[in-house]
């Protein structure tokens, strides 16, 4: 995988995405403003008088778009801010517990690894025990309350080479500040909503408050359904940025590709309870679109609206060629010693093995 080409990529079209979501919000305003603008001319029309636009109508569509959406961007923000271990908490995750469980300190040392090599602080390790599916999610505002929580059923299937993959999948997206960039990205989506249904509170007063109520409506849903599929494709980008930063870092496609390669295996073998009781907790709205691989695939149509790329292109991506579901087996491997030791695992990715690109190639 040319994973450097991969980030340049990712980065660049990411850029795109959040000027065209700047530039969304522009043009609700200025359709907000347009369609008042007809709303008012079809009202004069049937009005056996001639009524000129009110003193301030450009100012006030304008000031009042901004402020619903500004204003609810403010506030889904704030209620976003909660911060990661406490999310990780309500939808039923638990502190690693490494002096318990063998998978659990093989995944403490990883992390360790991991992050020295990425030189960042290390995050709170938190696990989903009643969740039997592979996946994981890294939340959090900085670096004083990031996450990352992984599934028991990761522990469970996922060899100490797939477990670096997916860790570092997690990883890189607090590295790059994307917890924090879908949050407000979130928060800004609700702003657009924010004009809908202020214009559904206009209608719902009869008479000539229907049609304006129902103008503004029409550009707030437009306006709304433009910034969920920017925000959607932006996550999308992001989520190659991820994988192409685990592949560098751990200097293997077999690591997070064989993680995505037995969640292919798992939802074959489990179609139609995936979503539900192996994803135990994960159908949390507030995580979705934080989890390393969504909870079942979506629709054509749907497609525009996932937050997440399709496995498929993800494998394609990290091979460079389609590849066959790996088999879910039970991961059997020695246990570790803690970090603190200063022993390091078999397999684990070190600075020098960063450092020389062709240390584990």
């Amino acid at each position: 995988m040319r994973f450097w080409e991969h980030q340049h990529s990712a980065r660049s079209e990411t850029r795109r995405l959040l000027l065209a979501f700047a530039l969304a919000v522009a043009v609700l305003v200025a359709a907000v403003h347009g369609a008042l603008v007809v709303a008012w001319l079809l009202m004069v029309a049937v009005l056996p008088v001639h009524l000129p636009f009110p003193e301030g109508f450009l100012a006030v569509n304008v000031g009042v778009s901004l402020m619903l959406v500004l204003g609810g961007w403010w506030v889904e923000t704030s209620n976003l801010r909660a911060g990661g271990v406490k999310l990780a908490q309500r939808i039923g995750a638990r502190e690693a517990r490494p002096s318990v469980s063998h998978a659990e300190q093989r995944l403490c040392n990883i992390v360790a690894e991991l992050c020295i090599a990425a030189h960042m602080p290390q995050p709170q390790m938190m696990v989903l025990p009643r969740s039997d599916a592979i996946n994981a999610f890294a939340a959090g505002w900085d670096a004083s309350d990031a996450v990352v929580a992984v599934t028991q059923g990761a522990l469970d299937h996922l060899t100490r080479e797939e477990l670096q993959g997916m860790v570092a999948h997690e990883l890189s997206h607090l590295h790059e500040g994307d917890t924090r960039l879908k949050m407000r990205l979130a928060g800004m989506v609700y702003g657009l909503e924010l004009v809908y249904n202020f214009g559904d509170e206009v209608r719902e007063r009869r008479g000539l408050a229907w049609l304006f109520g129902s103008a503004i409506m029409l550009a707030g849903f437009a306006g709304w359904l433009a910034g969920r599929m920017l925000k959607a494709a932006v996550s999308r980008q992001r989520e190659y940025l991820a994988d192409a930063r685990a592949v560098q870092w751990t200097r293997s496609r077999d690591g997070l590709g064989g993680v995505l390669r037995k969640v292919m295996a798992q939802r074959r073998a489990t179609p139609a309870g995936y979503g539900h009781t192996t994803h135990q907790g994960l159908a949390h709205p507030a995580v979705q679109h934080m989890l390393l691989v969504d909870l079942e695939g979506a629709g054509t149509m749907e497609r525009w609206l996932d937050a997440h790329p399709t496995l498929t292109e993800r494998v394609q991506r990290i091979y460079g060629r389609s590849m066959q579901p790996l088999p879910l087996t039970p991961v059997n491997e020695p246990p570790e010693t803690a970090r603190r030791t200063g022993t390091v695992a078999p397999g684990a990715v070190t600075l020098a093995s960063l450092v020389d690109p062709f240390a584990r190639l």
